[in-house]
């Protein structure tokens, strides 16, 4: 088992100091999302300030991005830190995607995402090898890479690709295509058992792969504190976060393994009449 953490900063030029820190502790790897800030700038900083400690996007948003752009990003960040970079892929939410990125949203979004990882590593291929791109997608085309264009081969090693995956068609992706799952922290054991690694194991024979290749990475809530007084201020927060998620109808499978569906549907409907804090 290997133990990363995220890193959140209000101005960018804190990721640097806080990924030292954190290599110093013995973390393996720390990851940054796409909340307020782009998640792969802050992470040129910590290529550059860190020695060995891998780190990552946990998650870009994908379809606001063409693949190539995505691809050019990754390869250089691979480059620069000497192979310690690790691309997380997201889709994100149908609003967030046309009401905050202003990108259509496919339904289902599913078939989408496969086609941009298959262009993905066929980039990554010609980027390697200089072969000729071929790619003709139901949604993505790679078939033009002009010398100038081309980044040339990268002698860092193997770009892993981890995509965040809730329901069964991503996680069989997962199994099919990728290097790893970021699981979301919404998340139980039970869902984890039940549902997630059975779709990987079928992803993963389709590809004839085993899914001991594959790394499962959680994220879960944790409450910590130094007395019981800390722990239960702590609580609040994670209660809202808990509660923000169980409101979004994505997330309902997770409830529903667990016989919580009206409970999804009642935080739902306050969520649509603005009734954040109750």
């Amino acid at each position: 088992m290997k133990i990363e953490t995220s890193i959140m900063a209000a101005n960018i030029a804190a990721y640097a100091e806080q990924a030292r820190s954190l290599e110093a502790l013995g973390y393996d790897a720390v990851v940054a999302p796409e909340a307020g800030h782009d998640p792969f700038l802050p992470l040129m900083t910590v290529a550059e300030h860190t020695q060995t400690i891998k780190f990552g996007t946990a998650v870009a948003i994908a379809f606001p991005r063409s693949p190539m752009v995505t691809a050019q990003l990754a390869w250089d960040l691979q480059r620069f830190s000497g192979g310690r970079f690790m691309l997380g892929l997201g889709t994100q939410v149908k609003g967030h995607n046309e009401r905050r990125y202003s990108t259509p949203w496919p339904s289902p979004p599913g078939p989408r995402l496969r086609d941009y990882l298959v262009t993905l590593k066929a980039i990554f291929k010609t980027f390697q090898t200089n072969e000729r791109p071929s790619h003709e997608g139901p949604h993505y085309r790679f078939t033009l890479m002009s010398p100038f264009f081309n980044p040339g081969a990268n002698d860092a090693g193997h770009l892993p690709i981890y995509i965040s995956a809730v329901n069964p068609y991503n996680c069989r992706l997962v199994g099919e295509l990728c290097d790893g799952i970021r699981m979301h922290p919404f998340n139980t054991a039970k869902y984890t058992k039940e549902v997630i690694v059975p779709a990987i194991e079928e992803g993963a024979k389709k590809a004839g792969r085993d899914i001991s290749e594959i790394d499962l990475v959680g994220g879960n809530f944790i409450i910590t504190g130094a007395n019981e007084e800390e722990v239960e201020r702590a609580k609040g927060p994670i209660r809202q976060q808990l509660s923000f998620y169980a409101s979004t109808r994505v997330y309902h499978p997770v409830l529903e393994i667990h016989g919580w569906e009206e409970t999804g549907q009642e935080l739902f409907r306050l969520s649509m009449e603005g009734k954040w804090p109750e």
